[in-house]
């Protein structure tokens, strides 16, 4: 009997969030409103909205040994995220962002580092780290580590989700282990070098027999490619003050939603609705709501449809 519902290897950021009235133009200067220091990264917060939602979920990466991996780590524990398999590097700064967040619209620019002695290496990964879960989130970042990953839980029948925003050295190592990827809305027409993204997401699932691919298309919702069928869930109308974070609670419930074994609009929909609320508040973590606060939000917002993908 697997010890986890999930386990995910990947990300983990501490952001430096800057809040400004308006980005100043092109070599300008303008005074910022606050400041604030709070953890963040893909997989990171996708396992700790798992854990928010009732999953026992396990994170697995590296992290620094300054004050910021210590804030890393600190969010982590007190959401109650196994972090035995959490390498500490000595004398190795955690990785960092700064996220400049426009007031007015709640939109995000980012710019960040991550210095390579927090690289995970493929030897790291041992097989009784993935076999104690029922799935397995990864991201693309540290590619041979996910990829040994992968296969060790398809070697177990273990499903295999991913999300992946941009083209990662050494991601095609990935692909042949994976059953659920949902990536940001450039990824697939990037890495198959086809503009249309219906088309994209048919030859990456065609190529890679991929059963579930699909996009996040940021307040617009989700669109996902499942049995030869597309499947089109509109985000949701919501008071946006801080995008960061929003892709990936969206991956956290759709974890969640796969272990539930939801149909997959009704997936999609959870999913988006989860997203959508962590925009209400500042930082990567700042909004992750409950499943009845979902729900709610749901049943009674407006929605955002993308007049591409209006079924």
């Amino acid at each position: 009997m697997p010890l986890f519902d999930v386990a995910g290897i990947g990300l983990n950021a501490t952001d430096t969030v800057i809040l400004m009235p308006r980005f100043p133009e092109y070599a300008g200067k303008i005074a910022f409103t606050r400041e604030l220091i709070m953890p963040g990264g893909q997989v990171a917060t996708a396992m700790l909205t798992c854990a928010k939602l009732g999953l026992k979920a396990k994170y697995i990466g590296t992290v620094g040994d300054d004050e910021r991996g210590r804030i890393q780590l600190d969010s982590l524990q007190a959401s109650g995220i196994d972090l035995a398999d959490v390498e500490v590097r000595r004398n190795c700064p955690n990785q960092t962002a700064y996220i400049l967040i426009d007031e007015r619209t709640g939109e995000r620019t980012v710019i960040w580092k991550r210095d390579d002695c927090l690289r995970l290496k493929p030897e790291s990964i041992r097989e009784e780290m993935i076999t104690c879960a029922r799935m397995l989130h990864v991201d693309g970042t540290d590619s041979g580590a996910c990829a040994r990953a992968a296969e060790i839980a398809r070697s177990h029948g273990i499903p295999v989700t991913v999300d992946v925003d941009t083209v990662y050295a050494g991601f095609e190592q990935v692909l042949p282990f994976v059953d659920y990827l949902i990536a940001s809305s450039e990824f697939p027409s990037r890495w198959m070098k086809e503009p249309d993204t219906v088309r994209a997401l048919e030859q990456l699932q065609d190529k890679y027999r991929i059963p579930v691919v699909g996009v996040t298309l940021g307040s617009f919702g989700a669109l996902v490619r499942s049995e030869e069928k597309l499947v089109y869930s509109p985000g949701f109308e919501v008071n946006c003050v801080d995008t960061t974070g929003a892709g990936d609670v969206f991956h956290g419930a759709f974890c969640y939603s796969v272990l539930q074994k939801m149909p997959m609009r009704e997936a999609l929909e959870l999913s988006n609705a989860m997203a959508a609320l962590n925009c209400t508040a500042l930082g990567a973590r700042g909004g992750i709501a409950t499943l009845a606060e979902a729900r709610a939000l749901a049943q009674h917002a407006g929605r955002r449809i993308h007049p591409n993908f209006a079924q």
